[in-house]
């Protein structure tokens, strides 16, 4: 749990460092700094994708079957009404606190946490830790997780700082599962989980970019298929 704490704690550490430079920013270069980050995620993601050696058919269809189940649960209609009831919550313990509309603080809440989690360093990263109690790729997200929050929360506003609370969680639900998930941690069943992460990190920096409007929270449940796949192909 190590890396994952360190984690969580260089993205609030980042983000504060976000919002005091955020109040010397303008308009004009908030817009450019989202575009430049949508560009940097697209980037990122599709370089995770490619390199990741993963099995096409097992993609596509982790992908679509993914997405059902994400839409049929309304994933990320449930993180956005998270992040307004924390927001609410918050200025109810700070009177006369602004922490900006619902609607930025829940997207930048949801757009960091999507970020954070979705990626293959952290799928890859949790599993080293829970594995082999290794937490340097934990620690090298770490650094990158922190860097990319002072970006995001002087652009996107505080809801990028309690997207620390979801990495947590996932982090280290990941980490403290991965002896159990042991048999089935394959090296192409990691790649499959790391290529559908990548193509998730495609869709957030378009979004960022105002190209696309895609739920991208709706379509978690697929970085997960690969291992149920594999756990079906184990069984029978």
């Amino acid at each position: 749990m190590l890396g994952t704490l360190v984690n969580a704690a260089a993205i609030v550490a980042g983000g504060l460092i976000g919002l005091f430079f955020r109040k010397g920013i303008g308009p004009r270069y908030e817009e450019s700094i989202r575009m430049a980050l949508g560009l940097a995620t697209t980037l990122v993601g599709a370089k995770g994708a490619i390199l990741a050696e993963s099995e096409l058919l097992v993609l596509i269809f982790s992908l679509v079957i993914g997405t059902v189940i994400g839409e049929w649960l309304d994933i990320e209609g449930r993180m956005e009404h998270f992040g307004k009831w924390l927001q609410q919550w918050l200025q109810r313990r700070m009177p006369g606190g602004k922490n900006g509309g619902n609607a930025d603080f829940g997207r930048a809440f949801v757009s960091a946490t999507l970020l954070f989690c979705v990626g293959s360093m952290a799928i890859v990263g949790s599993l080293e830790s829970g594995l082999s109690g290794n937490h340097q790729t934990l620690f090298a997200k770490a650094s990158l997780d922190g860097l990319i929050s002072v970006v995001f929360a002087s652009s996107l506003g505080p809801g990028v700082l309690l997207s620390a609370l979801p990495v947590l969680l996932y982090q280290g639900s990941l980490t403290l599962a991965a002896t159990l998930l042991k048999p089935l941690l394959t090296a192409v069943t990691v790649a499959n989980m790391s290529a559908v992460g990548g193509l998730l990190i495609v869709v957030i920096g378009g979004n960022l970019l105002g190209v696309t409007k895609i739920r991208v929270g709706n379509m978690l449940p697929a970085i997960f298929l690969p291992l149920i796949y594999q756990l079906l192909r184990h069984l029978f």
